[in-house]
């Protein structure tokens, strides 16, 4: 197995760019000499990464060596009486979706999209919808097998009294190579979702609605108009939804379009946005009730193919912040005032709640919260948009997403994780990012 030089990787924002030395094994017994190779020939090190839906460079180790994790995707095993699966990394969670949904089975934790390894999931303690009744994925992974770069396997449960375990999970790939998971999953009677949908006007009426809902429903979440002032400030569509409770177990496989050229720089500005928005608004906040697929429910982005080329050839930042639950009302519409302001706001802006669930990684970014994911074009202003945004979400003792943001200040990373400290000590000092990199600069 040889490493390729490539000068074309990109990070899901497209953003960030990078020239690095690449290998995509296909068995798990190719892992060892390929690390000990790439650790010999690169200065910069290794990463592993999965199917690179990272959004900023948290993926990208520019100038070092990248194994794809994604050929090392065979299942080791699945115990149906216990709802457990075991895998390589390299399973993606559609994957994993189209083994256990008819086995009555479903994913503990989803992010929002499918197209992730199971690894790169554990990497990043992905969170989804149900944050405040499942927690992050990594408090249902059983056990995973770690590769350090001096050779070193490790076989990792929870507990452990190391903290090998802690720092793995959301841990960025630094503590060494994810090979192998064993994951618990969700029993369910139905793919499909009773799901329910309310607009609601303002920021109040998404907290009570909250507040409302996460004693009845698994998952909630909300589409919030970034763009919305005077009497439309804050106003949005929440929805809430559980698993069926009957129904065929399913598997969904959405097709719709795709993207087949990047969007020209001029079609996302304040005006196509607002009108969407408005449009958005409109015809999906109607109140109601549905059984939807889970595909559309959980993965709607995922139906179109590079959507990520809409925001043009410079690319795009997400930026995802979690306030807490003190002040998170009063911070959440100072941070939409400063967007709406500006101009610079999006149709994909998400607003959820997390629970009071610890996440056990060291590095885990989800805490008792309320988190605001916006994406914003790459263009003028869009930096000093979100250095703002920084400096309201240290006030309020928040935390910014690693995984989603690409220009995330060493100082704002710093204030945000606390384990930090605990963390770095348990970093394989021969695995490196652009992330890492630039947080020790």
């Amino acid at each position: 197995m040889s490493l390729t030089a490539r000068e074309d990787i990109v990070s899901w924002g497209r953003v960030v760019r990078s020239s690095m030395s690449v290998a995509r094994p296909s068995f798990r017994d190719e892992l060892g000499s390929l690390i000990a190779t790439a650790t010999r020939l690169h200065p910069r090190g290794l990463l592993a990464c999965g199917l690179r839906r990272s959004y900023g460079d948290s993926c990208i180790n520019d100038g070092g060596a990248l194994i794809e994790m994604g050929g090392l995707d065979h299942y080791l095993s699945f115990d149906r009486r216990r709802g457990i699966i075991e895998a390589e990394a390299g399973v993606s969670l559609a994957d994993v979706l189209n083994v256990v949904i008819p086995a009555g089975y479903f994913l503990p934790v989803t992010p929002g999209t499918k197209l992730a390894t199971l690894g790169g999931a554990i990497a990043n303690d992905v969170h989804g919808k149900n944050h405040h009744r499942a927690g992050t994925i990594g408090r249902w992974v059983r056990r995973l097998e770690l590769i350090r770069t001096d050779g070193s396997v490790h076989v990792l449960e929870p507990g452990e009294p190391t903290g090998l375990f802690n720092a793995t999970i959301g841990g960025l790939g630094l503590t060494g190579v994810i090979s192998r998971v064993m994951l618990g999953l969700r029993p369910i009677a139905s793919s499909n979702m009773e799901a329910e949908t309310l607009p609601f006007g303002n920021l109040s009426d998404f907290f009570a609605l909250t507040a409302q809902s996460v004693s009845s429903h698994d998952y909630t979440v909300a589409w919030i108009d970034c763009l919305g002032t005077g009497g439309k400030f804050g106003r949005g569509i929440f929805t809430r939804a559980a698993h069926a409770a009957d129904g065929e177990l399913k598997v969904h496989r959405a097709r719709g379009p795709s993207v087949p050229f990047d969007a020209p720089g001029f079609a996302l500005n304040r005006w196509t946005i607002g009108a969407f928005n408005e449009l958005y608004y409109r015809v999906a906040g109607r109140a109601r009730k549905t059984v939807v697929p889970y595909d559309p429910f959980f993965y709607p982005l995922d139906g179109i193919t590079q959507w990520n080329r809409l925001y043009g050839r410079r690319g795009f930042y997400q930026y995802q912040s979690v306030i807490p639950p003190r002040d998170a009302e009063h911070v959440t519409a100072e941070m939409l005032r400063v967007i709406a302001k500006t101009g610079q706001g999006s149709f994909l802006a998400v607003l959820k709640t997390f629970g009071d669930i610890p996440s056990p990684g060291l590095l885990s970014f989800p805490m008792e919260g309320t988190t605001l994911a916006v994406d914003f074009a790459n263009s003028a202003g869009t930096l000093a948009l979100l250095d703002k945004l920084d400096a309201i979400v240290r006030e309020a003792g928040g935390r910014l997403y690693p995984a989603k943001d690409g220009r995330l200040p060493p100082a704002t990373f710093e204030a945000g994780f606390p384990a930090l400290n605990r963390f770095k000590a348990h970093t394989d000092p021969g695995i490196s990012s652009t992330f890492w990199r630039r947080m020790q600069a």
